[in-house]
């Protein structure tokens, strides 16, 4: 049950206000004057104030409301203050509201709108208490993800990247092989240096191949090395990926692209750490932590024949499944930002440009727009034009303008699935002001 504290030296105002809000299941406390009001929020759980704008029998000026607001939003600056305010007041009130007041409401009061406009802002309260909750859980679990751990540099703020990178130190500490899925650019290499970085086996190398770029018959020398004269070309004998990542860890991207020869190979190593150089017999023994990396779907492949059952098992033992960055919206603008020299700075117009586009080159097609708009910008504000970017929103009506205030509210309201106590705490808005910008702008709640 919710408390409202009302701070008024007139008894009756306290007992019709009692008798009010007790028919919807709120909690009254009253306190006559300025001085015991700030006592009670000294001691009790305080969810919302009414206060009066004058306590003195000799002055109407308001003045004494004025300053104990000031003394309330001083101290408890999150805590919603509704001013209740004679029209001889009303100026006074409206300066409120600008230095921080939630709303005001004039004697004789309209029952109905008293009651829903306190209702609407003890919800709007409960969201933002329920949101700093849930963003101090996330700053304490990104301290214990961050504490003892080596994250190379990783940024995001989305939580779908962060149960990934909590699964990649959770599984650095065993010696399986893991296998990281995700489309191309999102970043599987980087996941890959994580897991190395926390493993037993971080002193030593961490060496990385891609097997999609290099020619068929080349990705078994440049896995297990080749002796002088094993092909054409081989003029002298060659260290493979395996012999410089031993005692380390080896990151195989694009493992499907593997062909079934050296699948064969690479499985042997696997299973006993073993293998021979191209145009050698002599056996060689490595340790070698593998981690590979996939943009395919290696069961199709298996299904086609194009690549072996057992390699896949060994491979997977541990998946880890890197979401595309449309997936991780959160995490859009803080790469941004990280991609940017010092100094540059995304205007309001870029950023909702970058919020609505959909990546199909992921982490790695953001950075490259990200610094190729830094550099083709001449100051330090980078707006939309600069990104070279397609403006995904609906195209206006002919002889229409884009708002954009009207664009922020209508996507904070859809990302809130139309609650717009949740939609007004993102926007940083009461609720009253939300229905008020909505009204302007000719939009309607459903």
């Amino acid at each position: 049950m919710s408390t409202v504290l009302i701070i008024d030296d007139n008894p009756a105002v306290a007992i019709a206000l009692d008798v009010l809000f007790s028919l919807h299941d709120i909690r009254t406390v009253h306190a006559e004057t300025p001085e015991a009001g700030l006592a009670v929020l000294d001691t009790d759980a305080i969810d919302l104030v009414i206060q009066d704008m004058n306590f003195r029998a000799d002055t109407t000026s308001g003045d004494e409301g004025v300053a104990l607001f000031a003394q309330i939003h001083a101290r408890y600056p999150q805590l919603p203050v509704v001013l209740l305010t004679a029209w001889t007041h009303l100026e006074s009130a409206v300066e409120l509201i600008r230095a921080g007041a939630a709303d005001y409401v004039a004697k004789p009061w309209d029952d109905h709108k008293l009651v829903t406009t306190v209702g609407n802002l003890l919800e709007l309260s409960a969201s933002r208490r329920e949101l700093g909750r849930r963003r101090a859980r996330e700053q304490r679990e990104r301290h214990a993800l961050e504490q003892g751990h080596d994250l190379c540099g990783v940024v995001w703020a989305d939580a779908a990247t962060e149960r990934v990178l909590t699964l990649a130190v959770q599984v650095a500490r065993s010696e399986l092989p893991v296998l990281v899925s995700g489309p191309n650019g999102v970043g599987k290499e980087k996941i890959a240096q994580i897991i190395h970085a926390n493993s037993a086996v971080r002193d030593g190398p961490f060496v990385a191949l891609n097997c999609g770029a290099l020619p068929a018959e080349l990705i078994e020398a440049e896995l297990f090395g080749a002796d002088a004269g094993a092909y054409t070309g081989a003029n002298r004998a060659r260290e493979g990926k395996f012999e410089a990542a031993d005692g380390g860890t080896l990151f195989l991207d694009e493992i499907g692209n593997l062909p079934l020869a050296g699948q064969m190979k690479l499985l042997r190593v696997l299973e006993t750490g073993r293998f021979e150089r191209l145009g050698s017999n002599r056996e060689r023994q490595v340790r070698v932590r593998v981690v590979s990396a996939t943009n395919a779907d290696l069961p199709a492949l298996i299904a086609n024949g194009h690549f072996r059952e057992d390699l896949y098992y060994r491979l997977n033992a541990i998946e880890l499944k890197l979401p595309p960055l449309m997936e991780r919206p959160d995490d859009i603008l803080p790469l941004a930002q990280h991609f940017l020299p010092p100094g540059k700075r995304l205007q309001r117009d870029a950023e909702q440009v970058l919020l609505r586009h959909r990546w199909p080159g992921n982490v790695r097609e953001l950075r490259n727009v990200v610094q190729r708009a830094a550099l083709l910008s001449a100051g330090n504000a980078i707006g939309a034009a600069a990104l070279g970017l397609p403006d995904t929103a609906p195209a206006p009506a002919a002889g229409s303008v884009v708002d954009p205030d009207r664009m922020q509210i209508e996507a904070a309201i859809s990302r809130a699935g139309g609650v717009l106590a949740q939609a007004a705490a993102e926007l940083g808005l009461s609720r009253q002001a939300l229905y008020r910008r909505m009204d302007k702008l000719g939009l309607r709640p459903d």
